[in-house]
Order: structure tokens, then C-alpha cells, then sequence
């Protein structure tokens, strides 16, 4: 907030373009979720998801971390990243807490695992919506040509994932005994509120799979189930406002007026001009320079505004070629993976990532910029590089 207020005063942007560049689309759909799940785990749901989930496994720690880390990539396709932590995030605090399992790298490995997932669709990241309306692509032309991609990274994450946790995956049979022994149905402590909210999800969850064909964005639809959800389960809005993680609210508020006083400045500009200028034009380079471009200025940058710009510079670029500035070409799979896979680098490289931390600071776990950065930014690299071979070997 201070570098938002900075970047006003100091004139390197005006009041208004500092507004509209507040992505307000994040904002209410944080708010909405944060309140909604709040409203959903006081029935004791979650609680009844971690032991039923940890019971089904028999405490055995590896089969429970993929099982995690595949259900948030299969959400995050399906929903986006963002929904998905919030949903996810609180029943992998539980499961690790109750089965004394290192809860900071589980909540690390679901944010990258979510922003992976995310880059396999439409709807699964903003800068694959941002691609998709700029481009006229459809839904059907990211399964077909991202999903793929995401299918063989993932192949190789998973893995990679349980030898870097292997050491830490161990749990004694006293340990396991707690959840093999347990009763997960004696966890649910309002049925009737628990069927109320479960309903509300139900139209909120509609409204997400739906939202392109009414051309209503997820976060007025989040901010709608939010005030449906207070009305059905009779809850007061000042005590569930409550919940809210207003320090990651004001966070994302600063971090957009900060991207955006760089967009106005043209910084934003003059290094995605200098990444097309470097190819000579050839096409295979052009495109290995805009998926290893985007993957690392989106680690450091918001990736939103950086698709923004990219996305007329390549549309440019393709019309300068004789190549059509819409439909499917392998310029603009480079900017979605590299846009998409590139927020795994660092905590702000991504809102599902400032999120996770959040959560977790909240419930006693800090998860510093290093640290996520130490986990983070190989895998970041892991993933491009497989992302680099695919388009390598599909398009050229």
C-alpha cells in the first residue's frame, strides 16, 4: 500500500488510471469466497472431508499428497486457481496438522499444483480468458491444445513433488491410528446449515461453468452467492465480513496500482517489444522467446497486465507475417503456458500464491518469500522447459 501510494504522489500515475487498474474481477471473488467457505466450514464440513480423505488413505502420507495435488489441478481446471486454495487450502491444513505432516511445503505444492492446473483451460487462469477473447478461441481449442501439455507436466510434477517430501512422509502407526480409528461423520456440526450452504455452492459453482455464456465475470458472481449465502443460512454480514483476509485484499489493491503505474510508463511495453525484437523473425524463436519471456517477467510481475500487452503486440506481429491475428497459433499457447506457468516462480507471481500464504500465516505457518521461491521457482523452470519440448515438438 505504501508503493501504491508512492507510485500516486510521485505522479507516475493518476488517480483514476490507478483505479482502473484494480482488477476488481480478483477482488470480489476473493471477498465472495473467503465469506462463503466461512460460512461452509462452520457446519464442520471440512473437518469431515481432511479425516474421511486421511481415513480412506489409512494415514499413509504419500498416497494423501497426490491425491491432494491432483484434486486441486482437476478443481483449479474446472473453477480457477484462486477458488480453488480457497476451497482446498483449510482441508490440507487439517489433514497435515492431524497427521503431524509438514503443512508449509503441502500448502506450497497445492499452489503450484493449482496454478498448473489452471493453465489446461478457458476459464482456469485470467491470462488464458485474456488469450482466449483476444484470439477468439474457444473452449474446446484450449483442451485440445493446452490440456495436453498440462497433462505431461503434471506427469512429471507429481513425482517430482514426492521425492522432495519423501524424507518427510513418514508417519508412525500411533500417528495413523488416529484417523484409521476415527468417526469422520462425528465432525459435522450443523447438518441443516451444512445442506443450506452446500445448495448456495451448488448455484455459485453453476455460475462459475456458466459465466462465458452470460458474459457475467466470476467475481460479480461470487459477490452475488456471498449475499445469497448470508441470506439462505441467516448469517450477519458484519460477523462474517470478519473472515475476510482484508491484508491480502489491500495487498492485491497495492500490487495492481504498482503493475499498473509500470504499464502506463510503458516499462511493461518496452520489455515485451524488446522479447519480439530479439527473434529476427523466425518463428520457433519467437515463440521459445515468448513463452521463457513471459514465464519469467510473470514470476516478478503481474501476469494480467503483461498478456494485456502482449497479446497486440503478437496479434502485430502475426499480421506483419501474412498470418491471421485470431485463432489457433503457437504464439499465443507460448503466452498462455508461459504467462500461467511462469506465476509459479514466487509468492506475487500469482493470487493463488499470495493467498496460500495467507491462509497460512493465519493458521500459524509463514511461508516467506524465500521459501516459496526455494520450491517455487525449480519447478517454475521444471514445468517451462516441458512446456518448451511440447510446443517444439507439436508445432514445429
Amino acid at each position: 500500500m505504501l508503493g501504491a501510494s508512492a507510485v500516486v504522489i510521485g505522479g507516475l500515475i493518476d488517480f483514476e488510471s490507478a483505479i482502473a487498474a484494480i482488477d476488481l474481477n480478483v477482488i470480489f471473488l476473493l471477498i465472495g469466497m473467503m465469506t462463503c467457505v466461512a460460512v461452509v466450514a462452520q457446519t464442520g464440513l471440512f473437518e469431515w472431508v481432511a479425516i474421511t480423505v486421511a481415513k480412506r488413505m489409512k494415514g499413509r502420507a504419500t498416497p494423501i499428497l497426490i491425491a491432494l495435488l491432483i484434486v486441486t489441478m482437476a478443481f483449479s481446471a474446472l473453477l480457477d486457481n484462486v477458488t480453488t486454495i480457497i476451497l482446498l487450502a483449510p482441508v490440507t491444513i487439517l489433514i497435515t496438522q492431524l497427521l503431524e505432516l509438514p503443512t508449509a511445503r503441502f500448502l506450497i505444492l497445492e499452489a503450484l499444483a493449482s496454478n498448473i492446473g489452471g493453465t489446461a483451460t478457458l476459464v482456469g487462469d485470467p491470462p488464458n480468458i485474456i488469450v482466449g477473447s483476444e484470439a477468439k478461441l474457444s473452449f474446446m481449442d484450449f483442451i485440445e491444445n493446452l490440456t495436453p501439455a498440462v497433462l505431461a507436466i503434471a506427469a512429471v510434477f507429481l513425482p517430482s513433488a514426492w521425492l522432495l517430501l519423501r524424507k518427510r512422509l513418514y508417519v508412525p502407526e500411533s500417528i495413523r491410528s488416529r484417523v484409521t480409528d476415527s468417526c469422520p461423520e462425528l465432525a459435522i456440526r450443523d447438518v441443516k446449515l451444512m445442506k443450506r450452504s452446500l445448495a448456495v455452492f451448488g448455484v455459485i459453482f453453476l455460475g462459475f461453468f456458466t459465466h462465458h455464456l452470460f458474459h457475467v465475470p466470476p467475481g460479480i458472481i461470487a459477490l452475488g452467492g456471498m449475499a445469497l449465502m448470508l441470506l439462505v443460512c441467516f448469517r450477519k454480514a458484519e460477523d462474517m465480513l470478519r473472515v475476510v483476509e482484508w491484508d491480502a485484499i489491500l495487498f492485491f489493491i497495492g500490487l495492481f496500482i504498482v503493475i499498473g503505474a509500470l504499464e502506463h510508463n510503458g516499462v511493461i511495453d518496452l520489455l515485451a517489444e524488446g522479447l519480439i525484437k530479439l527473434s529476427g523473425g523466425n518463428l520457433l524463436l519467437t515463440t521459445l522467446l515468448v513463452l521463457w519471456g513471459s514465464a519469467l517477467l510473470s514470476a516478478v510481475l503481474d501476469n494480467i497486465p503483461f498478456v494485456l500487452v502482449m497479446m497486440p503486440l503478437i496479434q502485430r506481429l502475426l499480421i506483419d507475417t501474412g498470418a491471421s491475428p485470431t485463432g489457433t497459433h503457437p504464439l499465443f499457447w507460448a503466452l498462455a503456458l508461459g504467462a500461467c506457468l511462469g506465476g509459479n516462480g514466487t509468492i506475487i507471481g500469482a493470487s493463488a500464491n499470495v493467498l496460500v500464504c495467507k491462509i497460512g500465516e493465519r493458521n500459524g505457518y509463514h511461508i516467506s518469500f524465500l521459501d516459496f521461491f526455494k520450491w517455487g521457482g525449480p519447478f517454475m523452470v521444471q514445468s517451462t522447459f516441458i512446456a518448451m519440448l511440447y510446443l517444439w515438438l507439436r508445432y514445429f
